[in-house]
């Protein structure tokens, strides 16, 4: 008995240490999220003015605007989902629905988990050379659009099909008894089932995109021009991450770099509330 006591005591003790401990980390990582919000945010709201956000910058004036900054990184958005959401929407459907090789589906995820594990840099030198130079696009936002398309494919490929694999075997062998074809089967309820997946996969998407500089600074540039949608995808642009580091970096202007940085926060803050809510209402509506 007293042995068995003795054991208990010493369990009873162990599992407070691991609970404290457990606590302490929690408080910890929590305390340093709040910390870094707050700091950024203190120091970079009051540097947003109207100015700022609605002018493009000059030289001459010595004005300073981050308007081209936002519509660039607007274009890589849009240009880069474009192109990124057919390609993986498509793999994943192939890889799930209509591969017959397990083998060859095998060896294509484990090469998209080794893509999705390279450092984005890495993505920028290979952009820059096959797409800037030799495909001749030079430095614009269409070669940075077009390395983050890459760069962001096995997210979206392995979000959709993981999406593809929670709908129920029984709907497809209900809608192939009913007389529908593959491809009907797929479109009619396969991807509604799937559709939540999809849609956080490509909010969280734009979330990487807004944050990503390392792979832009190769391959988008630095200028701070402002132009049309078609005409800034074929000319160099910085985007917000991009104009951050220049702004910190090269001229030394830390209150606009704070700003930005600001704006990156909430913009991000806002993506993956936006997620959130998405995957919540789907679930809902799945229930029902």
């Amino acid at each position: 008995m007293k042995q068995t006591s003795s054991l208990s005591h010493s369990r009873r003790a162990y599992i407070g240490c691991m609970k404290a401990l457990m606590y302490l980390c929690a408080g910890l990582t929590c305390a340093l999220v709040v910390f870094l919000i707050v700091y950024v945010l203190a120091k970079g709201f009051p540097n947003i003015t109207w100015e700022l956000l609605s002018t493009a910058p000059s030289y001459l004036t010595e004005r300073i605007g981050i308007l081209p900054d936002l519509m660039n990184t607007l274009y890589v958005v849009l240009a880069t989902i474009v192109i990124v959401l057919p390609l993986g929407v498509g793999a994943a459907i192939y890889l799930t629905e209509y591969a017959k090789s397990k083998k060859v589906v095998a060896v294509i995820e484990y090469a998209a988990e080794t893509l999705s594990g390279i450092p984005s840099i890495i993505y920028g030198l290979v952009g820059m050379l096959v797409f800037c130079e030799v495909l001749g696009m030079g430095t614009s936002l269409l070669a940075g659009a077009l390395t983050l398309a890459v760069m962001n494919l096995p997210t979206i490929l392995r979000t959709t099909q993981e999406s593809l694999k929670t709908v129920p075997q029984s709907y497809r062998e209900g809608a192939f008894g009913l007389g529908a074809g593959k491809w009907r089967v797929v479109r009619t309820v396969v991807l509604p089932g799937c559709v939540d997946g999809v849609i956080t996969g490509c909010i969280l998407t734009v979330g990487r995109i807004l944050g990503e500089s390392a792979a832009l600074l190769f391959t988008a540039g630095f200028a701070h021009a402002l132009h049309g949608l078609f005409d800034g995808l074929r000319s160099s642009g910085a985007t917000l991450t991009v104009a951050l580091y220049v702004y910190a970096k090269e001229e030394g202007e830390f209150g606009v770099a704070f700003a930005i940085a600001s704006i990156l926060m909430v913009l991000t803050l806002i993506i993956n509330l936006a997620a959130e809510l998405v995957s919540q209402h789907f679930q809902k509506k799945k229930a029902l």
